[in-house]
């Protein structure tokens, strides 16, 4: 359903964009987003060279800009809340399987651990992590992302809704509805969520970014291995960051774990379809 008039389309960060808004979004506004994501894309991605990634596998201590505490202060939460399974220095696990700069998609060696996020040091915004471990921070960035770039609109003076290959932010005048996509099937869904203005929903699921032999892009940092079980997640919340990394969570532990963050989900596993009480919208049998 298109919840607004006017639609922006753009490709950015790997995936298709979509912004909905009541009016038409200027060009220096336009400008103003497209530097936001190019700006975090240089600071944030590991599949760049001339980053800030790059530059912590180093060994530098490195200053992330503004966002970084709230990104960071929530890796902090879902690490704990998943015994260390979500742990954003999993970056090198995932090149060891293939997924790497080059995309080679071809497994380099035996899954091994991401090092100890406690081995990591933050000052506000500056971050140090032990020389050769790459930062990754796939398990909830797109959403943060997300958030930003709604935040950015909104203070233009637009409600907007912005979709970032299904990691969604709402911010129309009137709640939505959006269909959950079967992770086996993609002509069907496995139910629809309600979206309310000022709430968010996002998912994952193992069949996306897969490559190989039982190879995704979910891996377990204690292991470095392909998680299994659970094959897919939506979860709706307050900002898209805490849904992008709830769902991720979700892999690993049921959703009672993340009660604190104020979430309501849904997930498929080997038994079937799962959905939290407090869900907004229909998952169907």
């Amino acid at each position: 359903m298109k919840p607004l008039p006017e639609s922006w389309r753009f490709d950015a960060i790997g995936t298709a964009w979509a912004v909905d808004t009541a009016a038409v979004v200027s060009t220096v506004q336009r400008d103003a987003v497209a530097d936001l994501v190019a700006q975090v894309d240089r600071t944030w991605s590991r599949f760049r060279e001339d980053g800030a990634v790059a530059r912590l596998r180093a060994g530098e201590s490195v200053d992330l800009g503004p966002g970084a505490p709230l990104l960071l202060d929530l890796y902090d939460l879902l690490h704990a809340a998943t015994d260390g399974a979500v742990n954003p220095l999993v970056g090198g696990g995932l090149e060891l399987l293939g997924y790497d700069a080059a995309y080679t998609l071809r497994q380099h060696g035996a899954p091994v651990p991401a090092p100890a996020w406690s081995s990591a040091t933050r000052d506000g915004s500056v971050l140090t992590v032990p020389t050769g471990a790459v930062l990754d921070v796939g398990a909830a960035g797109k959403g943060w992302l997300v958030d930003r770039v709604t935040d950015l609109l909104v203070a233009g003076g637009h409600t907007a809704t912005v979709d970032a290959g299904g990691d969604i932010a709402h911010h129309g005048a009137a709640p939505i509805r959006v269909a959950l996509e079967h992770p086996r099937d993609p002509s069907m869904a496995v139910g629809v969520a309600t979206l309310e203005p000022g709430t968010a929903l996002c998912g994952s699921a193992v069949n996306r970014r897969a490559w190989g032999e039982g190879l995704h892009h979910v891996i377990d940092a204690r292991t470095g291995a392909p998680t299994r079980g659970v094959v897919a997640t939506w979860v709706v919340a307050d900002t898209a960051a805490v849904a992008d990394g709830a769902a991720t969570a979700l892999f690993f532990v049921k959703p009672d774990r993340l009660e604190d963050l104020g979430i309501a989900a849904v997930w498929i596993d080997e038994a079937g379809l799962h959905s939290t009480p407090d869900f907004p919208g229909e998952v169907f049998a």
